[in-house]
This record gives structure tokens, sequence and C-alpha cells, in this order.
């Protein structure tokens, strides 16, 4: 017995001398990193040196323990360069689960691509990046990155936790800066966590981060950015593109972009400019002309995929993109703006960040910031605004990768923090009329029109350009509450005029309605049933969002089979409250036609994590209400 207790001591002392010398034990990890955790980040540390206005480098440190097949997309082993960019040094270090080294990646070993596939000019973009396939989980990777650029403008946004389902052991920020450059930085959501501020002086500031648990993603919860830590930084004297800017104000910055990096951009050809008031022609409204020229642009250009910041910050020559007929969204905005000017139809660029997710451009914060470019022409004491990405959107349209945001106009004489487009909740309208028929066996028939508009005109137009089985798909999913479905005739009418999209759509199903002996139970509500589940989410922890409102309407004429009659009714139903309000109708006309009206309004906005189980409640009772059955006798 005591030799087994030796054996087992001297076993555990090898173990734990033989892990304080390997690297990054999975063993090491605290018990509380692992829970909800798909990785760990045993170390994220970025060293950036501004050492000038023109020259600023920076070092990456980022050791993850991967645990599971999930956590891959935790790695961030990438790297971009372009003309004004350039990487120093970039590896990896791979170790197993007992820390020992089983392979070493070289910058060789990193692939090496185009960040825009296939486009010449746009060859200097390029991205390197780590594809790395495990044997086995868990593993670790110790990634080091070193890229010196002259791009002062953009220092990068620091992320002290990047996701959900990620720990942190100790995350670290230093930056070095010159005086007189005018430094600045904002902190978010540094609450409830454990962040220190080691160094914030005039030439330094530091943050280090340590034991920061994994979180699970909530339903609802706002994005990751606007609940977990982060920093932005910026200069005031800063480089971009080759030019000095000097900017405090979002005027003065504004100024700057439009002097110095759209200056001589919109140049076209005599040929163009002749082809475009040609095609003007003696139309004197300048909105007219302006959707002419859209209309334009859409059918000549297509869209290549470039975020701002990596394919530089100044657009394409509009001529490149006159010959060549494809762009970014910098260029294909700063083209149709130059198309504008052809015809004397003022407009103006337009920075901001595209995302479904609303977020906003810092307003009391100048400095670089956006993803994503639009155009703005003003419309009295309003902007009309165009999506030049896009060869489908109606002219003016906002979808709901840009509307209700803070974005920058970039005018002459300034920039503007302007709010785009905000879709009220009673606006974002879906409309259904339509007829279903039950026959004695319980089969189904039945039409339904839908008329959608505001930002729900966004997902339901794109269904006109699926292929076929992709419509039968999403139909499928769309009314998954009825089995056996079969769909009939569909027609589309897409009135980019009024910004309405309308389905005509025929569906049939067999057996519907359950026959069980002389009855015969069906739903009520077949074309637009609620059938969503909002989780229970004991001990939640995060406020919840509701991004956009909408109020659906519905009238259907129900035709019962002959020779049954009703024996139950749904009563009318009414619901109202902080998050909306629902309300349902049944209209009996006769022994075997029915009305149905149902209406449902659903309130955009943001919420205490306390009041989640009250909105629960209440979108069960509406889908138990959707869930309302129709019981009849055989006579």
């Amino acid at each position: 017995m005591k030799n087994l207790f030796f054996a087992l001591f001297l076993f555990l002392t090898t173990l734990n001398s033989f892990a304080q010398k390997s690297n990054y034990p999975i063993l090491s990890i605290p018990d509380s990193l692992k829970q909800n955790a798909n990785a760990v980040l045993r170390l994220d540390q970025m060293d950036i040196v501004i050492a000038s206005q023109r020259s600023m480098n920076i070092k990456t440190q980022r050791v993850v323990s991967v645990l599971n097949e999930k956590g891959l997309n935790n790695i961030d082993a990438f790297c971009h360069y372009d003309k004004t960019t350039s990487i120093k040094n970039i590896e990896a270090v791979v170790y197993d689960a007992l820390g020992n080294e089983i392979k070493k990646i070289k910058r060789k070993d990193f692939k090496d691509q185009s960040a825009v596939g296939g486009s010449t000019l746009f060859s200097d973009n390029r991205v390197l990046y780590l594809n790395y396939t495990p044997i086995s989980y868990p593993f670790t990777i110790a990634y080091t990155s070193e890229v010196e650029t002259s791009n002062t403008a953009f220092i990068p946004k620091w992320y002290f936790i990047g996701g959900y389902y990620l720990s942190v052991e100790k995350c670290v920020l230093n930056v070095t800066f010159p005086k007189g450059l005018g430094f600045k930085k904002k902190e978010f959501q540094f609450d409830n966590f454990n962040i220190t501020k080691t160094a914030d002086t005039d030439t330094n500031l530091s943050y280090t981060a340590t034991n920061i648990t994994a979180q699970k993603q909530e339903d609802l919860s706002p994005s990751p950015s606007d609940l977990f830590p982060k920093v932005m930084m910026g200069l005031e004297n800063f480089h971009l593109e080759g030019v000095d800017g000097n900017a405090t104000t979002w005027e003065a910055f504004g100024k700057w972009y439009e002097d110095k990096i759209l200056t001589g951009t919109t140049v076209l050809t005599e040929e163009t400019k002749a082809k475009i008031k040609a095609l003007v022609g003696d139309e004197k409204d300048p909105i007219k002309k302006a959707k002419i020229i859209y209309d334009y642009v859409q059918k000549k250009s297509r869209y290549v995929n470039i975020a701002i910041g990596i394919g530089g910050w100044k657009p394409m020559l509009a001529n490149d993109v006159d010959r060549l007929g494809y762009g970014d969204c910098k260029a294909l905005s700063n083209y149709t703006k130059a198309l504008l000017e052809v015809v004397d139809v003022p407009s103006y660029n337009t920075i901001l960040y595209g995302d479904r997710y609303k977020e906003n451009i810092q307003s009391d914060f100048v400095s670089m910031q956006g993803n994503h470019m639009i155009l703005a022409i003003p419309n009295k004491d309003n902007y009309i605004w165009l999506e030049c990405t896009s060869q489908d959107d109606p002219f003016g349209y906002q979808g709901t990768f840009t509307d209700d945001r803070d974005v920058l106009v970039v005018k002459p004489e300034g920039g503007q923090i302007v709010r785009t487009k905000i879709y009220d909740d009673k606006g974002n309208t879906q409309v259904g009329k339509g007829v279903y028929t039950i026959d004695s066996t319980g089969n189904f028939s039945g039409t339904l029109k839908i008329a959608s508009q505001g930002s729900v005109y966004a997902s339901k137009s794109r269904v006109e350009t699926m292929q076929p089985n992709e419509k039968e798909e999403h139909y499928k999913e769309y009314w998954d509450n009825i089995n056996n479905l079969k769909l009939g005739k569909i027609t589309f009418t897409n009135d980019k005029e009024n910004i309405r999209f309308t389905e005509d759509v025929q569906i049939s199903a067999v057996n519907y309605g359950a026959i069980t002996g002389n009855k015969m139970i069906f739903v009520v509500d077949a074309f637009n049933q609620y059938t969503g589940n909002v989780k229970r989410i004991r001990n939640r922890k995060n406020p919840f969002q509701i991004q956009r409102g909408f109020l659906d309407t519905d009238e259907i004429e129900i035709n019962l089979p002959e020779g049954f009659s009703i024996e139950f009714l749904p009563s009318n139903y009414e619901l109202k409250g902080k998050f909306g309000e629902y309300k349902t109708e049944i209209i009996k006309k006769d022994n075997n036609k029915l009305t149905y009206k149902r209406s449902m309004f659903l309130n955009k906005g943001k919420y205490s994590n306390k009041e989640y189980d009250e909105y629960r409640l209440f979108m069960e009772q509406v889908s138990r209400n959707d869930n309302a059955k129709i019981i009849l006798t055989k006579n």
C-alpha cells in the first residue's frame, strides 16, 4: 500500500513538474475559465508604438487554447497588407494538450492571397492568414506578428474579449505615442470586468485584464461590441493615403477628407459626360435626374466587396469604374457622385457602419470610423440615401444594412453627423389578404397576397431573385406550421416606386384538418402563425434588444366543408403591453364561411434583463392564441 501511495505521489509530482516546463498546458487553465468556453485566450497582447505622425508599429501576441471545433474561429491569425502597410514578421507555434510543441508555422506556410478575389486593380491589397487543421482537441496556438504602417489614421480598436464562449486568462494593451499628436481614447463597458489601467500619461497608455470568464450567448442580446469592454483610440494629427491630416471636429475632418482624399477622383471622359447628358435629356427636377442616374449605375456596374480600411480610403477613379464596370462601396458611391455632377445634382459621400445590427459613428470621438460608404442627395431639409452597391434596391430605399444610425456626411464645407432614415415600427408592415378552403377530408387549398413595406421590404424582395428550389425551401420554412405543404403558382409584384413588394402564392396540403370519428380539428391561423420559441433563460445576465418593430395585419376568408357544423370556435382575443399589441377576431358569416382577422404590433427597443421573462410570456401568449383550433362536427 505504501508503495502504491509513493508511486502515485511520484506520478503527480512528475506530471506537475512536466507541466511547469511545457508551454501553456491545458491542465493549467483554471476550471472557471473552461466553463462555457470553446476557447481560452491564454495571452492576448498588442503593443502599439506610434513613432510619428507617419509611422506606427503594431506587435501582436495571441495564445489561444482551442478546446473544441467551435473554438477554431477564435484563433484569428491573419494580417492585411498593402503599399502603405508591411508585415515585418508573422509566425505561429502549435502545442498539444500537454504543452508540447508539435508544429512551427513560418511566414511561408501562411496562405497569401488577394483581399479581393480576382481584381487586378486591388492586387496590392492582400492578406496573410493561417489555415490550420488540428489533429485533435484540445490544442494551443501561439501566434505573433509585427506590422508597420504609415497610416496612423487607424489605430486598431482593442477588444478585451472578442465574443461569446471565449474566456480570457490575460489581456494586455500597451500604447506609446509622442506628445503633440493629440492622442485620445474612449472606453466602453468597463464595469464588472477585471481591467486595470496600468499607465495613462501624455506618452503612454496601458491596460491589463485578467480572468474574464466566458459568456453564453443569450437570445436577443445586443452585439458583443455593445456588451463587452473595448477601447477606441485616435490621433488629432494623423496620416492617411500619403496625406497628413489634422482635425479636432467633424466639420474640419470632413473638409480635410473632401479636399485631400476625394479631390480629383470624379473625373470622367467627355464621351461619358455626353452620354449621361443625353440620357437625362430635358429633365429639370434634380430628384428625377438622380433616379435616372441611379438606374444607369445599377444596370452598368457590379459590386466588389472590399471593406473600408482594407481597400484604402481613397476611392477608385470614376474613370476606372466607368471603364471596368465594377468597384467597391467607395468606388461605386463616388462614381455615382461623378455622374450626378455632370447633370448638376449635388451629392455627398457618406461614411457609416454597414451591418444589419445598427452601429453608430461615435459622434463625440472625431476619428476614422466606419466600414461602408453610401451617397447622400440633399432633398429640402433632409437627404435621400443611395446604396450604390445594390443592383436591386429601389431609388432612395435604405434597407436594414444602413438604416437608423449616425453617419458622417462629407460636404465641401465640412463633415456633419446625420441620422439615416428611421422606419417607424408601424411603417414596417406586412399586410396579408387571402382565402382558404377545407374540404370534407381535411385537405387544404388557399391563395394569399402578402404586401410588404418599410424594413420588411428588404427581407421579402430577395425572394424574387431566388432559384426555384430556394423559393420552395423558403416558403416551406415560412409555413412550417403546415405539414405536407405543396406550392402552386407564385407571382411577385415589385413596386419600386412605392417600395412595396407583393407575393401572390397558391398553396395546398393534405390532411390539414385532423379527423377523429365524426369530428375535424384544425388551426384557424394557417397563413401567419407565430411558431417561434423565446427560450426560458434562468438568471439572464444581458439586456435584450428588439432591433426593428413591425406591424402585421391579416384578413383571411375561411370556407368550411359542407356537411359539417361548428362545435367550437376560439374566442376573440386582445393583448396589450410595453412590447406591443396583439388582436384576433373571428367573424361568422354563415354556417360555412368565416372571416379571420389578426394584427400583431411589436415595439423596437432595448430592455433590461429583468424584463425578459415578461417578453417571453407575451410571445408565448401570442403563440398559444395563434395555435387556437376550430372543432367541427359532421352532420
